[in-house]
């Protein structure tokens, strides 16, 4: 297993941790806060797609080494299945096929791993050494 760092300011601001990291596979973990909310009091879709974005991406950039590998999102579309009301969401990423330069990921984002509130498929490319 890999060193468990997001290194992702913006995920590490929204509160979330990287809890499992392997080749193929990647889990976001987010504890829902008020903050994280609509005004329906749900967790807002943004935070959800964000967090299968950051599960499917990490999926693809997984390294045995230490070296990091870098990309970013071509497409992401996400579908909203069910309410997000618990206490934490995890977000899961899964390789479905990867190529030299792009790679094909789905996610799952689950509410306190009993309830499955969004699917995810997106499409990534791997950033080049500047």
């Amino acid at each position: 297993m890999a060193n468990l760092e997001l290194d992702n300011p913006f995920l590490e601001d929204l509160g979330a941790s990287l809890t499992e990291w392997r080749a193929g596979y990647a889990e976001v973990a987010l504890p829902i806060k008020p903050s994280h909310m609509n005004r329906q009091r749900i967790l807002q879709g943004g935070v959800v797609a964000t967090l299968l974005d950051a599960a499917c991406g990490y999926a693809g950039l997984f390294s045995e080494s230490d070296e990091k590998i870098h990309g970013f999102t071509l497409s992401l579309t996400v579908n909203y299945l069910d309410r997000g009301i618990g206490d934490t969401v995890v977000a899961k990423g899964f390789i479905e096929r990867q190529g030299k330069s792009v790679f094909f990921c789905r996610g799952e984002a689950w509410i306190d791993g009993r309830l499955l509130i969004a699917s995810a498929q997106g499409t990534f490319k791997y950033a080049r050494s500047r």
